[in-house]
């Protein structure tokens, strides 16, 4: 059976499970690939981190320029995080004629049409399942499986620390911080969370799933988002009393006049499938024209879950599968007429949540409904309730109708200016 050498660049923790995957299942790996595949470098600038696999002797070092250079290698799997230093790697990978299999998100989100138009000069293709939703097989459901249709709309959770903050809240009244200390203790989350929480990260996988399912080129950045930080144990209790459950939730929406996109938190009605979504785990949903909807569900992070996307890519590309692919999706690239645009974000529609926290005054209630009136804003529902651990204030929560992102916000930022109204609050989409 013929061998094929593999580079392996980034040894953490999911490295570390692709090397062990590697070494351990070779003849099940070789019988999915059609080829013996021999892991021929490892590559990593910590020597001396413990890791939880052994490596053969001499098959780990920190010289990066033997691995890339070596002309047996044929693939390369970079695991480096961010894009400074992964962006290089990457683009000397594919110049070198080798392809590439990437769980690196932040990278395909903010360089992708440079890297594919690369690997296209190149005949190289690049491989990236692991890059969104960890061990869920969504790109290949997507570009492959759902190929027949239209993509009407994505909805996900994409990030499984935030879905274990909010599920620890809701399930047992822990309140943010405590929760967060809980899940970096437990390993759901990093020693700084803030690209899980701030939602940075699940905002960069929405960008990779637009290209994807809807030809949308955006800048991740240019995306709507809010983060989780501002939510209290009473948010989540106020949406259970309301039929709710919220979650951070990425959505994609085709409409007539373009793709809407955004990121945040997002009160989702009881009894319906994201709303069941417990712990680390992530799930998308997706509505196409043909099949209608299609739920995946499953861990999104993690050693063994990203290994076992990362090692499937592999296999594929080793097989011939991933340039059939890569070459048939054409992803980022100038010559796709297909694609669609994203609307003005502030364009886009939805129902809102808000709770605002107020001095406890009369007028509050009919000032706030008053500055969202000129917002185009109606409300469907609102609730004043005293703050117990403060005589003087209050909290308000509502309810709205119909409006569109911009207006919303800008009615909020015209409520936090209102002499009665105090710091903190926060807001959140309701679905549905």
């Amino acid at each position: 059976m013929e061998t094929v050498k593999v580079a392996l660049i980034g040894f953490g923790t999911i490295g570390s499970g692709v090397a062990r995957l590697l070494l351990e299942e070779g003849p099940r790996i070789a019988r999915g690939a059609q080829k013996k595949v021999e892991l021929a470098y490892v590559v990593d600038k910590d020597l001396s981190r413990e890791r939880n696999v052994t490596l053969p002797e001499g098959l780990l070092s920190d010289d990066l320029d033997r691995a890339l250079e070596d002309p047996e290698v044929k693939v390369v799997v970079q695991l480096i995080g961010g894009t400074r230093a992964a962006r290089p790697i990457m683009l000397r990978a594919l110049e070198s004629g080798k392809d590439v299999v990437t769980a690196n998100k932040a990278l395909l989100a903010t360089h992708g049409p440079e890297l594919f138009e690369k690997a296209r000069q190149k005949g190289r293709s690049i491989a990236f399942e692991a890059a969104v939703a960890g061990g869920i097989p969504i790109i290949t459901g997507i570009g492959q499986c759902l190929a027949a249709n239209r993509i009407e709309s994505i909805e996900a959770i994409l990030n499984g620390t935030c879905n274990f903050i909010l599920t620890q809240m809701e399930e047992h009244g822990i309140d943010y911080g405590e929760v967060v200390t809980e899940a970096q203790r437990l390993g759901y989350a990093e020693a700084d969370p803030t690209m899980d929480v701030d939602g940075t990260d699940a905002t960069q996988k929405l960008a990779i799933l637009a290209q994807l399912a809807f030809g949308a080129t955006v800048n991740w950045e240019d995306i709507p988002r809010m983060g989780i930080e501002s939510l209290e144990v009473g948010d989540l209790l106020f949406a259970q009393e309301m039929g709710y459950h919220i979650r951070l939730v990425a959505t994609a929406e085709l409409g007539p006049e373009g793709l809407d996109l955004c990121v945040g938190p997002t009160l989702i009605p009881e009894g319906t499938p994201l709303a069941g979504v417990q712990g680390a785990f992530n799930a998308v949903q997706v509505v196409g024209d043909a099949v209608g909807p299609v739920f995946f569900q499953g861990l999104g992070a993690g050693q063994n879950p990203t290994a076992s996307a990362v090692v499937a890519d592999l296999i594929d590309t080793i097989a011939g599968r991933s340039a059939i692919t890569f070459n048939a999706l054409n992803l980022w690239s100038d010559h796709d007429a297909g694609g669609v645009s994203a609307r003005d974000p502030k364009k886009t529609p939805g129902r809102y949540y808000l709770r605002l926290n107020v001095a406890k005054e009369l007028e509050v209630a009919s000032e706030a409904a008053r500055v969202l009136k000129e917002h185009n804003t109606a409300i469907d529902s609102l609730f004043q309730y005293e703050d117990p651990e403060d005589a003087g204030g209050a909290g308000l929560v509502i309810m709205t109708q119909q409006t569109t992102e911009g207006e919303i916000a800008a009615a909020v930022d015209a409520i936090r200016k209102l002499p009665f109204v105090r710091p903190g609050g926060t807001r959140a989409r309701v679905a549905g």
